[in-house]
């Protein structure tokens, strides 16, 4: 490809963009078919992690694999200075179900966007960064990235998420997840009961408490939760319990509270059963994603370049993402494109889009317009100051 023509109109250097990406196209392609048909669990996704930094070394990034104490999380870099805009990468996968959420598709979309840009960085101006960020579905590897400073240097960052329609912007809950361990004493439960403390009857408290908990909550707010462990044989008098719940609600500041009444809840459960109860959160809890509106208009725009029609531009969404972390700290976006009509997340007929045409084709429309968004921020100093203020106003005003 030429060099970059910033000075011509834009029509023409997102072609040129495009060129780029297509001429991609089928080693794109064929990393998501390959991420999609050998999925992996969060942190234990090496050839995903391997096959996506090979690609952005080749293209002349820095890459550095193994970040924040992560072996599957990477960092690459190219150019230099600020703006300082962040491409996000997911690749890990659904146990049992692999890749029903189309995270194949999400780390070769910005990885496609990254090579798109990557021969004309030194006309841009600028730093493209591609963070790695695995085990968005039971880990929230970005919560790692995000405490571990990665993002201090960055000046926005931006993904696309698959869906079953083109969507903008979206919010999404805060999170906490804990697990509840109560232990009672074992017994013979028919020779003498008595001598036992059923550790099930904790839980079974706890679940009741929390539905008790539910005519008081504020709209929005979710909680649902399974027993993962209630005992070995009906005949014995269960010594352990454990159950493990998700607290959801639309902010972080709501959720916080919601989380407290549950534990106390937990608390009231071993004391009327005799039991005792110790908590943990076996996820990194994630905030809810504030998406920034400048940003994602932004974006919008260039996805009406590429034809993409029936876009919605705004949904309350009841589902959560560690996305929300970031947005919290950066300005942020995640937009959604179609991968199939009726489509739900989580089901055997999503992963299977995952690897259709119609699902690939959306990555290559995603990496084009992630990739034109990062164009337009680091040629327009307009826009970027739209970004910027944007945020630090809903800094001020506590919605971050």
């Amino acid at each position: 490809m030429g060099a970059l023509d910033i000075r011509g109109d834009c029509v023409n250097w997102k072609a040129q963009i495009s060129a780029e990406i297509n001429a991609n196209r089928a080693t794109l392609e064929q990393l998501a078919l390959t991420i999609g048909e050998n999925p992996e669990l969060g942190f234990e996704e090496v050839r995903a992690a391997n096959l996506l930094t090979s690609a952005l070394q080749e293209a002349g990034f820095e890459v550095t694999l193994g970040i924040a104490g992560l072996d599957t999380a990477f960092c690459g870099t190219l150019g230099q200075g600020r703006p300082n805009i962040a491409l996000l990468c997911e690749y890990d996968a659904l146990p049992e179900l692999g890749h029903a959420c189309g995270h194949n598709l999400i780390g070769v979309a910005s990885v496609g966007a990254a090579l798109g840009l990557a021969p004309f960085v030194g006309k841009l101006g600028g730093t493209i960064t591609v963070f790695g960020t695995p085990a968005e579905e039971t880990g929230s590897g970005k919560v790692v990235l995000v405490r571990a400073g990665l993002f201090d240097q960055v000046d926005a960052a931006m993904m696309f998420h698959p869906s079953s329609q083109n969507l903008l912007m979206a919010t999404s809950n805060a999170l906490d997840a804990y697990e509840f361990e109560f232990i009672g004493k074992a017994a013979h439960a028919a020779d003498c009961p008595e001598e036992g403390i059923n550790a099930l009857d904790g839980v079974i408290a706890l679940f009741n408490g929390v539905n008790a908990l539910r005519e008081h909550l504020p709209d929005g707010v979710r909680i649902h939760g399974i027993i993962s462990q209630g005992g070995t044989a009906a005949n014995v008098v269960p010594a352990r319990a454990v159950a493990r719940f998700y607290i959801r609600a639309p902010r972080r500041e709501v959720l916080s509270g919601i989380t407290a009444k549950v534990l106390n809840v937990a608390q009231g459960a071993a004391m009327i059963t005799g039991t005792q109860v110790e908590w943990n959160e076996f996820e990194l809890g994630t905030d809810n994603m504030v998406p920034n509106h400048s940003l994602a208009l932004a974006f919008g725009a260039n996805l009406q370049r590429l034809n993409v029609i029936n876009i919605e531009e705004f949904a309350e969404g009841r589902g959560s993402s560690d996305m929300g972390n970031v947005s919290r700290v950066v300005p942020a976006i995640h937009p959604y494109l179609s991968i199939g009509d009726g489509l739900v997340s989580h089901t055997p007929e999503f992963a299977k889009a995952s690897v259709s045409q119609e699902g690939l084709q959306a990555s290559i429309t995603a990496a084009e317009a992630l990739a034109y968004t990062v164009a337009d921020i680091l040629t327009d100093p307009l826009l970027f100051k739209a970004v910027q203020e944007e945020h630090a106003r809903l800094k001020e005003s506590s919605v971050l």
